[in-house]
């Protein structure tokens, strides 16, 4: 387990921050327990803050017949669906939310070329809210594989989240668990796939990024 680098800088401030308020803390009269409560909740929000930007190491074999889950949280859709962002025709749509208290690193579910990718700016609803898929903050990519099947990721941020970070690009190529990026504070990613997929999970399961298999896609035909 190690610290993610988007971690850096905050708990750095967050450092600082209580190195300042806990010796402040101490030159207000107050009765003792007030100063121990203080600090206590100071410490604990500091631990809070480097759990949330855990790295957790996970292995994975690459396999192209499998999609893997693309990041920590609860499965809160599966459904049909048109997509009218690259596809234009009818998808089934996974989507996973992600709690303030999940890992926020956000694996690729599959190996391949990036094909797309665009950011769109816009709203913080919360992401369980069916239009937070279209009306949110968000970053879109979409990943071909060696066998031409196209995958949709979409990062969403929610109220809480206002930051989506993407390391993709356009062209570049990029393996099935290789992080594509984070998302801070709360958030959710939907799944794009094949109406043909067989999806292997389903509504509340509980999932991990780079481990859970979210749908077959053996033998599947164009």
């Amino acid at each position: 387990m190690g610290i993610h680098k988007e971690g850096y800088r905050i708990i750095f401030i967050a450092f600082i921050f209580l190195g300042v308020l806990s010796p402040l803390s101490g030159l207000i009269s107050m009765p003792l327990w007030i100063h121990y409560m203080i600090w206590i909740v100071l410490v604990l929000t500091f631990i809070w803050i480097v759990r949330f930007f855990r790295l957790p190491r996970r292995m994975l074999t690459p396999d192209d017949s499998l999609i893997i889950c693309p990041a920590d949280g609860k499965v809160v859709a599966i459904e049909e669906v048109e997509e009218p962002e690259f596809f234009g025709d009818h998808r089934i749509q996974v989507s996973v939310f992600m709690s303030p208290n999940n890992v926020h690193v956000n694996w690729s579910p599959v190996s391949g070329v990036i094909r797309y990718m665009k950011y769109h700016p816009g709203k913080y609803l919360v992401a369980w809210h069916p239009k937070s898929s279209t009306e949110n903050e968000r970053t879109t990519i979409v990943v071909e594989n060696s066998r031409g099947i196209q995958v949709l990721i979409r990062q969403i941020a929610g109220a809480m989240a206002r930051r989506i970070v993407c390391y993709a690009h356009e062209g570049n190529s990029i393996r099935q668990g290789d992080e594509f990026g984070f998302i801070k504070f709360g958030s959710r990613v939907d799944l794009f796939l094949p109406v043909n997929a067989k999806v292997k999970v389903g509504l509340g399961d509980a999932v991990k990024g780079k481990q859970t298999i979210i749908a077959d896609i053996q033998g599947m035909k164009l």
